[in-house]
């Protein structure tokens, strides 16, 4: 069974191993330190939620970020919006996890009162794609080597 609460420091350690494993298949070199963690996910500025789903054990199966675009931001998305990045174990994909995650995040974009949200994903990440797609999210724009995905928040109800 897989639950879902708010990331914390202490997850720092467990994030960074899932990233950097993820890393490895996508050939990435982008950072994936403990240190790296904490700076742009459980402590940037523009944080709006990060969560993590557990298993019973309380082991880490992965996370998701929603951050508040803001000026300069590095995926230019408009101003205002939400950002979305997902991480999950490779060893549990499509077992629920991304699924658990999406239903904490939607509710703490409802809460920020975001209109919409991307996702912005390289078009080699087939797995990612899809899952966007089937929580919703929609191609609206190709940004380099990159995909963007749009998902209009429905209000709170």
């Amino acid at each position: 069974m897989v639950k879902v609460r708010q990331a914390v420091s202490r997850d720092a350690k467990a994030m960074s191993a899932i990233l950097a494993a993820i890393q490895v298949t996508w050939k990435t070199s982008w950072s994936s330190t403990p240190e790296y963690i904490l700076k742009n996910y459980l402590l940037h500025p523009d944080r709006i939620r990060c969560s993590v789903a557990i298993d019973e054990a309380d082991r880490i199966l992965g996370f998701q970020s929603l951050k508040r675009a803001s000026e300069g931001n590095p995926f230019q998305v408009t101003v205002g919006w939400g950002v979305v990045g997902t991480f999950v174990d490779l060893n549990m994909i499509r077992r629920g996890v991304g699924r658990a995650l999406w239903a904490s995040t939607l509710r703490a974009a409802q809460d920020a009162e975001l209109k919409f949200i991307d996702a912005t994903i390289e078009p080699e990440n087939t797995l990612g794609l899809g899952y966007y797609d089937a929580i919703g999210f929609r191609t609206y724009r190709k940004l380099g080597n990159a995909i963007g995905k749009k998902f209009a928040v429905p209000a709170a109800g």
